[in-house]
């Protein structure tokens, strides 16, 4: 069925037509599309006013498009949270009313790397410790979590079944969580994170690198966590001043 025409540009009227289409199901998440050819001639519309578009869709992540094999419809985020907010894990799972669950990998005591001494301002006889997980929403894999915390500041009472190393601070030690710095960085296959994730080859990685502090600006907490792309979505809320 082709597009009605009204006074915008035909190309926005094409956009709005295949949103409506993906969020009524016509084309379903990892669909991928007819070809250009042919929904240029279902919409009633020319292949340049098709890519003009596709190529916006692509922009706003509706849609990916890969090369030699075909255009594919986007699956949405299932959690999505403002990174000026400062949520667990945990917290985003539950927000997106699903059950969160941890996988135990490994644990261990370490003495602290250079990097380690220069982010918690920690001597070279200080020792680390390190944990690895992944993260799961409903059983299914969603973050893999790799946390260092110096060993002062290690909660004697913390166990691998916690769900939570912030609320595990919280309940049990002086050192609260304030706030964090944060690094944001797109990444590709990762060799190890990717198949522990249950990723096919294609889906990318966020990765999230915070450093904690407490209220009194002391360093506590390290966290390098690899999410699903397709899983997860961060904005920022941006105000001018």
């Amino acid at each position: 069925m082709t597009i009605k025409s009204d006074s915008r540009h035909l190309y926005l009227q094409v956009i709005d037509r295949l949103k409506r289409d993906i969020e009524a199901g016509v084309y379903k998440e990892k669909e991928k599309l007819p070809s250009e050819f042919e929904l240029a001639k279902q919409l009633g519309v020319s292949r340049a006013t098709l890519r003009e578009a596709l190529r916006i869709l692509e922009e706003e992540n509706v849609i990916i498009r890969r090369h030699g094999v075909g255009t594919f419809v986007n699956a949405k985020p299932l959690f999505t949270s403002g990174i000026e907010q400062l949520n667990s894990v945990t917290d985003m799972i539950i927000q997106a009313n699903m059950e969160p669950g941890t996988i135990f990998l490994n644990s261990g005591i370490q003495s602290p790397t250079e990097e380690d001494r220069r982010r918690f301002g920690c001597e070279p006889e200080e020792e680390i410790f390190v944990i690895e997980r992944v993260r799961t929403a409903n059983g299914e894999p969603v973050v893999y979590c790799l946390d260092k915390i110096p060993v002062k500041y290690y909660p004697e009472s913390y166990s691998h079944s916690d769900e939570s190393l912030f609320s595990v601070l919280d309940r049990t030690s002086s050192r609260k969580i304030s706030h964090a710095i944060a690094q944001i960085e797109p990444f590709g296959y990762h060799e190890k994170v990717s198949p522990i994730l249950q990723c096919d080859p294609e889906t990318a990685l966020l990765i999230l690198k915070q450093l904690h502090f407490d209220e009194t600006d002391q360093p506590i907490l390290y966290s390098v966590n690899y999410f699903k792309a397709d899983k997860f979505s961060f904005h920022v809320l941006r105000k001018r001043f």
